[in-house]
């Protein structure tokens, strides 16, 4: 099958076509490590790990690189005037990211580097768009360094902007700029500000412009090309445009595919601190059950918005419930049924989710196949409930919010989660062991210890499963 993708610059829905047949490349803005992941930062990580998923689900090798933003104005700004350095900030924030992505049973990027790791590969591309003509030296020896947006005639490509219709850049003082719309590459040093924040370089000690640095850091990981570069919607201007900008005008392919997720609003309004409506990642994961909030967050369709109203949290959850309910009931009655082929997803769902991850038409096949394994349960036919609990289990395993899995037991605080993950796995591993020497008995012992301790376990043709009953 082939994968269909909404390519931004393109504006259009068009064919993947790797540049390595077989492979994927994909390059994610990570997060700025200012202050507290907030929903919309959720919303956006987990939409790129559910295309990871089913590009993977679809054959296809996938390299993920999501990088963390961790020098910037607002992390000197925010860390200005505390006890904490602002590289401490940086990490601290670093983390809760990290435990919030961790807590939704995102995955971990192939690689997640930060942009204070790749300053002398800043430093290259800067050298190379000088040599070129597309980036100048500020006159007034502040060190500053700005790319010609006037030089670079495809300059607005992905947003199909003319360059005089844009607005100013606002992302570095203007002291040195020829064109207020030329936007930094490299910041001069400035008095006053921290020294561990500032690197040498051929134009003065400084630090790199925001743009810059997710150029460096695709280029280092992934190469000059690569398939997939995602974001926020909000990210596409300035911050998209001026990378395509910069790094093609250093000679560089850079990107194939644009993908670009939506935001989340509260009751109809953009979160911001002036309304004071921002939910930050840690109230929203209290609020309900960490799958709960993965379900809201990924139902709709990647591109479109959320709204998060009162109630969205209660009607997410009985849909999910509806989910563990049916693989729960369904897994008690085919224990120990047999089933020659498990098969995977329904072809209806396929076909969705070739469609530009389409995600609310792959749910809808989800729940018909929820019912029709009910009303099959109901009616005691046992093919028809394999069949459906296979499709089922294979659909909430590519979207990440299978209620069996073992992350969802621990949720990442219970202490015991781990000793106990360990316990169950020796004691699988015995029953295996016991199957294969022929020992029936000894291995339906192992089953119903498992079972009078609450553990349900379920035997598929990549191995045997288990999760808390």
């Amino acid at each position: 099958m082939t994968v269909r993708l909404h390519d931004s610059r393109a504006a259009a829905v068009v064919d993947l076509v790797p540049l390595v047949d077989g492979q994927v490349s994909m390059y994610v803005c990570g997060p700025t490590v200012q202050s507290s992941p907030h929903i919309g930062h959720l919303r956006s990580a987990l939409v790129y790990d559910i295309w990871r998923r089913w590009l993977t689900y679809r054959g296809y090798r996938v390299t993920l690189v999501r990088n963390v933003t961790d020098i910037d104005d607002k992390v000197l700004d925010l860390a200005a005037g505390t006890d904490e350095e602002w590289f401490a900030r940086a990490y601290r924030v670093e983390r809760e990211f990290t435990a919030a992505y961790d807590a939704l049973g995102i995955l971990a990027p192939t690689y997640e580097p930060r942009a204070t790791a790749s300053v002398p590969q800043m430093h290259d591309i800067i050298e190379r768009l000088i040599e070129r003509g597309h980036a100048y030296a500020a006159a007034d020896g502040s060190g500053d360094v700005y790319f010609d947006t006037g030089s670079w005639e495809a300059y607005g490509a992905l947003t199909r902007q003319r360059r005089e219709d844009m607005v100013e850049a606002a992302d570095a003082d203007p002291r040195g700029k020829r064109d207020p719309r030329d936007f930094a590459l490299w910041k001069g040093a400035k008095p006053g500000e921290p020294g561990t924040a500032t690197w040498d370089s051929p134009w003065g000690p400084g630090r790199p412009g925001w743009h810059i640095e997710c150029s460096a850091m695709s280029r280092r990981y992934l190469g000059p090309a690569f398939d997939i570069h995602g974001g926020g919607l909000d990210l596409r201007f300035p911050h998209h445009e001026n990378e395509l900008a910069q790094s093609t005008a250093a000679g560089d392919p850079f990107a194939s595919y644009w993908l670009h997720n939506g935001l989340v609003t509260v009751e109809g309004q953009k979160m911001s601190k002036s309304l004071g409506n921002s939910i930050f990642a840690a109230d929203f994961l209290a609020a309900a059950r960490p799958a709960v909030v993965r379900y809201f967050l990924g139902a709709a369709h990647y591109r479109s918005s959320i709204d998060h109203h009162e109630g969205s949290l209660v009607e997410a959850e009985a849909a999910y419930d509806r989910i563990a309910g049916f693989l729960e009931r369904a897994g008690a009655r085919l224990a120990g049924v047999p089933m020659r082929d498990a098969p995977g997803v329904p072809e209806a769902f396929g076909t969705a989710m070739d469609d530009d991850l389409a995600v609310p038409q792959a749910l809808a096949v989800l729940h018909e196949t929820v019912r029709a394994g009910n009303a099959a349960l109901d009616a005691d036919d046992a093919d028809a409930l394999g069949t459906a609990y296979h499709q089922v289990a294979a659909m909430v395993e590519v979207l990440g919010i299978d209620p069996r899995a073992a992350h969802w037991s621990g949720t990442g605080h219970d202490v015991a989660a781990a000793p106990l993950a360990a316990l169950v796995e020796r004691l699988l591993q015995e029953r295996t062991d016991a199957r294969a020497a022929r020992d029936f008995a000894a291995a339906d012992r192992y089953r119903d210890d498992l079972a009078a301790a609450g553990i349900t376990i379920e035997d598929t043709p990549s191995g045997t499963r288990w999760s808390i009953a």
